[in-house]
C-alpha cells in the first residue's frame, strides 16, 4: 500500500465515497436528460463508470489491508445509501420521506445480519462450525489472537466500533 497523506482507515472509506458518487450519476444522472438518445446515455453512463471503477479498485485493493472483506461491502453498502439519498433530494429533486429509508434499510439488512471472526494472525474467518459453537469459543480465541469478533447487524447501529480497530 503506497503512503497516502491520510489515515489507511480512511483512505478506503474516501474513495469509496468517490466511487459511489460517480455510480450513482453513471446509473441515474440520465434521468434529468430523458430527451437524450438511450445510446449516447449508455456510452456516458460506461465513461462514468469507469472512473467510478478507478476509485472502487484501489479502495477495496488497500482497504482490504486494514479491513475484511465484509466489512469494506458492509462500509459500501452504507456509502451507497447516504450517496443516493443525497443524490436523490439535490440533483434529482426528489424528496425522500421516512417510508423510503425504512425500506432502503430493511432491504439490505439481511445482508448484515451475520456474526464472524476475522483473526489477523491467521488471515482466516471463522467457519460456520465456529460460529455454532457460541461466543465463548470466538472470544476465547480473541484474547489469544488479539482480534475482534465482528458483528454485522451492530455495524449498522454503530458503525466505528465494529469497523474501526
Amino acid at each position: 500500500m503506497p503512503q497516502p497523506f491520510v489515515s489507511p482507515y480512511l483512505l478506503p472509506i474516501l474513495l469509496l465515497i468517490a466511487s459511489n458518487v460517480f455510480m450513482t450519476f453513471a446509473w441515474y444522472g440520465h434521468l434529468r436528460f430523458k430527451a437524450v438518445p438511450l445510446a449516447a446515455v449508455i456510452v456516458v453512463s460506461w465513461g462514468i463508470a469507469f472512473v467510478e471503477y478507478c476509485f472502487a479498485v484501489p479502495a477495496n485493493r488497500w482497504g482490504s489491508e486494514v479491513y475484511s472483506a465484509a466489512q469494506l461491502k458492509t462500509l459500501q453498502e452504507i456509502i451507497t445509501l447516504i450517496a443516493f439519498a443525497g443524490f436523490s433530494i439535490f440533483y434529482l429533486h426528489q424528496s425522500l420521506t421516512w417510508n423510503h429509508v425504512l425500506a432502503s434499510v430493511s432491504s439490505r439488512s439481511d445482508r448484515f445480519s451475520f456474526s464472524m471472526h476475522r483473526c489477523r494472525r491467521r488471515r482466516r474467518i471463522a467457519s460456520p462450525r465456529d460460529v455454532g459453537r457460541g461466543c465463548r469459543s470466538m472470544i476465547a480465541e480473541q484474547r489469544t489472537c488479539g482480534c475482534r469478533i465482528i458483528d454485522g447487524q451492530a455495524a449498522i447501529g454503530s458503525l466505528t466500533s465494529n469497523l474501526v480497530f
